[in-house]
């Protein structure tokens, strides 16, 4: 398939002067979802391909090509540009690199990678840790070494701000942000203060995940360079929720009539694309 196109749109968004909320998307029909809803761009998380994937909790425990797959039947399924978390690269810098060329040839128009130390060592408790910086360097470095269409987006991403603190997020920002990547992926900023010092150093297009309440206006940040802010992943647990409402109901004797007005058939069937493959089973079949 050609991914070109998503990808420029990708750019096209992080290279202008607004911000947006991607939509938390994990399987293809939420993806057209949100492609319908008018959403700029698509989020598949690293925690969300977890739950979808193997139905277990964020531990590192999914492999680059359960990830890749997943990924790949997303954007397969609708032209949404779609940006994944690639956590820690799946390895050191030589697997970031394997993991930017298989995420590439997945049709993602945009990745991150963190420089989180994942996955947990042993006898780190619940502690996060950050990987050196010069090691974070590396990573970047062997991710844009590994991007083959330029017109790929790649983020650096870090979490500093929680785990070491406002300086050594500076640090950071400003070390990658010269390695040759697209963009700065923050997680857990909270405050304005500490935004608009980061943006004074940033000259990257800036990514947030985890925004404290008291930054999470789009004029706001748009007018600092963000150009993307997460609304967290709400989509699939409301689907996991759901799922296990309707399950429960009916192991406990609950008729498949008296469930309610839980589906509408209608956005199944434009969602499937079934009037596509009625045209199709015409044309190709009969």
């Amino acid at each position: 398939m050609l991914w070109k196109k998503r990808r420029e749109r990708f750019r096209t968004h992080i290279n202008g002067d607004s911000c947006a909320h991607p939509g938390s998307v994990f399987d293809p029909i939420s993806a057209r979802i949100a492609e319908d809803l008018g959403f700029e761009v698509g989020m598949f998380a690293g925690s969300v391909a977890s739950l979808t994937v193997l139905g277990d909790p964020d531990h590192i425990v999914l492999t680059l090509s359960e990830f890749a797959g997943q990924a790949y039947r997303i954007n397969r399924a609708c032209g949404l540009p779609l940006l994944v978390d690639a956590d820690h690269g799946y390895g050191n810098a030589l697997n970031v690199k394997r993991t930017v060329e298989e995420l590439e040839n997945a049709g993602v128009a945009a990745l991150s990678i963190e420089d989180t130390l994942l996955p947990r060592p042993f006898g780190s408790g619940n502690k996060v840790s950050l990987i050196s910086i010069e090691e974070g360097i590396g990573k970047m470095r062997a991710a844009v070494a590994g991007r083959q269409d330029p017109s790929l987006t790649i983020a650096a991403r870090s979490s500093a701000i929680s785990v070491t603190g406002m300086q050594d997020t500076i640090r950071r920002v400003t070390a990658y942000q010269e390695t040759g990547v697209d963009a700065i992926f923050l997680i857990g900023i909270k405050q304005k203060q500490h935004l608009e010092a980061i943006a004074k150093v940033c000259r990257l297009p800036l990514i947030l995940g985890g925004a404290g309440p008291d930054i999470m206006d789009l004029n706001y940040l748009g007018s600092l360079g963000v150009r993307l802010c997460l609304q967290s992943h709400q989509p699939v647990m409301a689907a996991i929720q759901a799922t296990y409402d309707t399950l429960k109901a009916l192991r406990q004797g609950t008729r498949p009539s008296e469930l309610g007005n839980i589906f509408d058939k209608n956005l199944i069937s434009k969602f499937s694309r079934e009037e596509d493959y009625e045209h199709w089973i015409q044309e190709f079949l009969e």
